[in-house]
């Protein structure tokens, strides 16, 4: 079987409109009328809640909230709490699973594959951890995902720190796990990353890891244009 992925860069995205935006591609997908979909961008402050975060996780007040300018919103995805931010790569895979594997876990693991690959590639020594989905590096978090599968279609996915600014994680309990620290590639490194190279090497890994034969990348203009006209 030959498997076509279209790829876009969003850029700086509000998490509102992105969000839109994956559920009107999904509805695509389901329809048949698209190829599977990757997006990678970032977002400005924000802290989203998933379908079975505990609120208590979320301990900035509405002063730290104003302060910071960050957004609160109550999605659908699993998991607890998070944030995202810019210097944070998010990657949206909306995918029909049917042509892959039908299986939400084997799904999630492949997602940790991808950054666990990646952090390799910058001489990293990454870790699953059995307890908590994500990737680590001994007992700091890197890279959170959380997502939704509906009609085995995905959408949501994963969140990624490189140059991320990590003091705003002190808003939350992220993911509501207690005494663990987050991390990001660059403090690891102790150096500035490039996004740009960090988003060819993920993609790279989406490619090998979920098998596609083609890759068509489109713009961001390009790309929210065709996925918001009804086909």
């Amino acid at each position: 079987m030959n498997k076509k992925l279209t790829y876009c860069d969003l850029g700086n995205i509000e998490y509102k409109d992105a969000w839109d935006l994956q559920k009107s591609i999904l509805d695509l997908r389901y329809r048949k009328k698209i190829d599977d979909v990757f997006l990678l961008l970032e977002h400005p402050h924000t802290y989203t809640l998933g379908k079975t975060a505990h609120y208590e996780n979320l301990i900035g007040n509405s002063e730290y909230l104003e302060k910071n300018k960050i957004l609160v919103y109550d999605i659908d995805r699993g998991g607890d709490i998070t944030y995202h931010g810019p210097g944070q790569i998010v990657g949206y895979p909306i995918i029909d699973l049917n042509n892959w594997e039908m299986d939400t876990h084997k799904y999630l693991r492949a997602l940790e594959e991808v950054l666990i690959r990646t952090c390799s590639d910058y001489g990293l020594n990454v870790i699953r951890n059995p307890e908590f989905t994500g990737v680590w590096i001994e007992d700091r978090k890197i890279a959170a995902i959380g997502i939704k599968v509906s009609r085995w279609i995905t959408m949501h996915g994963f969140a990624f720190n490189v140059n991320t600014d990590l003091n705003l994680y002190s808003g939350i309990i992220p993911c509501g796990i207690q005494g663990k620290e987050v991390t990001s590639l660059s403090r690891e490194l102790n150096r500035n990353v490039k996004l740009e190279r960090v988003k060819s090497t993920i993609l790279k890994h989406i490619i090998e890891i979920f098998n596609y034969d083609k890759v068509e990348e489109l713009d961001a203009e390009k790309f929210v244009e065709l996925s918001l006209i009804p086909l």
